[in-house]
């Protein structure tokens, strides 16, 4: 097994025990909720007579089922309105935190807890919700959690978990041109598979790594889980600490310089041992998407679509029917192939950063008239900050829709849905079969630069073929 890694320290300053049943029993150093996965678990709190143990270490937010088109309530949706409003009664009851839409830091709860300083290096985090792991690009232990454990941390601030194996994942060199993080994580999830990371966490470095911003290492982080891992994060470092200075809940003067020792020595040791190492040549890559319905099923936009029968026999009946329902053909490659709806959106790609760049492509061009655009900012804070700086004019200018902070498309909980058997260019993190709101629907994942190319020239197009233009 590993050791001297972030991980092995981080679990071991809040390992509490080991249980009969084998796992370790974790404190637990930060709790999000929302309200999809919450309200169950505070359900069973009250028929057992139990109190939150630890509602200044439990913040909330509200975003799968938010609308983003109106804030009025009550909400359109009757379930939504019912979440919602239960949502308010735990929190008020709790005396937990919460990110009201009124407040104007309501957002996706893997940006809120970053962007506000909630979330820091060297302790745990959970969450009902499996991209919990964004939050691991700070140097945290980040893991999605289940409504029973919900339910555990809400009552002792702790959760049981099988200790994981720590797989190193070095991406070295420089990223090309139009090459983004977004690209990294699909590429690796490409190459290791989204079964490839099961009983490991992945353990992000390498020079793109260290060169890469916050946001950056967040959108690695974020899908981990669709590379199998339990976990993913990168070792804090000068970035990592200019990035979280000054933020709400982070100490200042003194005390932050006290905790930057403390997330200095929570980092790798540069002898650790790790249970597999996995190199990369950033130069080998270029824009990824995928052609599948699993975030494993990607291609560089200018590769050929693989034939099933070239892919491992257990992947090749899969590969077929995806194919199928994509309309792909093998040899093809997916520049060219027609889209309906472009999203920019969701906790992997709608931070700032994600928008500005998304903007230099479509600055002076608009949508094409076939498809319906949409930008989803991650959070009220994003959305204010892009306001301020003009993108939304050069969006809606464009012919972009812009929207209210939320989950949006990215799993269509809300009215952002496919119809019918729509296309849609996606910055969001999972293409699966229904996942944007309809059966037939067909989500081709990419980065945020690629979704505006996309829909300006209403089909998946190499963004490194149009020029960019610096947001005014």
């Amino acid at each position: 097994m590993s050791e001297g890694t972030l991980y092995d320290k981080v679990w071991d300053r809040h390992k509490v025990t080991t249980l009969p049943t084998g796992q370790d029993q974790l404190f637990v150093g930060l709790h999000l909720i929302h309200e999809v996965t919450s309200p169950q678990a505070f359900g069973m709190l009250r028929e057992r007579d139990l109190e939150v143990a630890y509602p200044d270490l439990t913040h909330a937010t509200v975003d799968h089922i938010v609308p983003t088109s109106s804030k009025d309530r009550p909400y359109a949706d009757d379930a939504a309105e019912e979440m919602m409003a239960e949502l308010e009664e735990n929190v008020r009851e709790a005396g937990i935190d919460f990110s009201h839409p009124e407040t104007g830091d309501q957002g996706i709860v893997h940006v809120i807890g970053p962007e506000q300083g909630l979330t820091q290096p060297g302790t745990t985090i959970v969450c009902g919700d499996s991209h919990t792991s964004t939050h691991g690009a700070f140097g945290a232990l980040a893991f999605g959690i289940g409504t029973s454990q919900i339910r555990d941390v809400l009552a002792t601030g702790t959760v049981a978990m099988e200790k994981q194996k720590v797989r190193r994942i070095e991406i070295n060199g420089e990223l090309p041109e139009g090459v983004e993080a977004k690209d990294v994580i699909l590429e690796i999830i490409r190459r290791l598979g989204t079964e490839g990371g099961v009983g490991y966490v992945y353990e992000y470095a390498g020079d793109v790594v260290e060169n890469m911003d916050m946001e950056g290492r967040m959108s690695i982080c974020n899908m981990s889980i669709e590379g199998g891992a339990r976990a993913g994060y990168v070792n804090p470092d000068e970035t990592t600490y200019e990035w979280l200075e000054g933020r709400d809940a982070v100490p200042e003067g003194e005390a932050f310089e006290e905790r930057k020792e403390y997330w200095e020595s929570i980092r790798s040791d540069e002898d650790a041992e790790y249970d597999d190492v996995v190199t990369i040549d950033a130069s080998e890559l270029e824009p990824v998407v995928t052609w599948g319905t699993t975030p494993g099923q990607g291609v560089g936009v200018t590769e050929p679509i693989p034939d099933p029968e070239d892919l491992p026999e257990d992947k090749q009946d899969t590969a077929r029917r995806a194919q199928e329902h994509m309309g792909v053909e093998p040899g093809e490659t997916m520049e060219g192939y027609p889209i309906d709806v472009a999203f920019l959106g969701s906790c992997t790609n709608a931070r700032l950063p994600d928008l500005r760049r998304a903007a230099t492509i479509v600055e002076g061009r608009e949508v094409d008239p076939d498809v319906r655009a949409m930008v989803v900012p991650g959070s009220q804070r994003v959305k204010a900050a892009a306001e301020a700086e003009g993108l939304d004019e050069i969006f809606k200018e464009a012919g972009f829709e812009w929207r209210g902070a939320g989950c949006s498309m990215c799993l269509g909980m809300n009215e952002d849905q496919l119809e019918g058997d729509e296309a849609s260019a996606s910055s969001s993190n999972r293409n699966f079969v229904g996942r944007q709101g309809s059966k037939d629907g067909r989500t081709v994942l990419m980065n945020p630069r690629m979704v505006a190319a996309a829909a300006i020239e209403g089909e998946v197009t190499d963004v490194r073929e149009i020029k960019e233009v610096s947001p005014q």
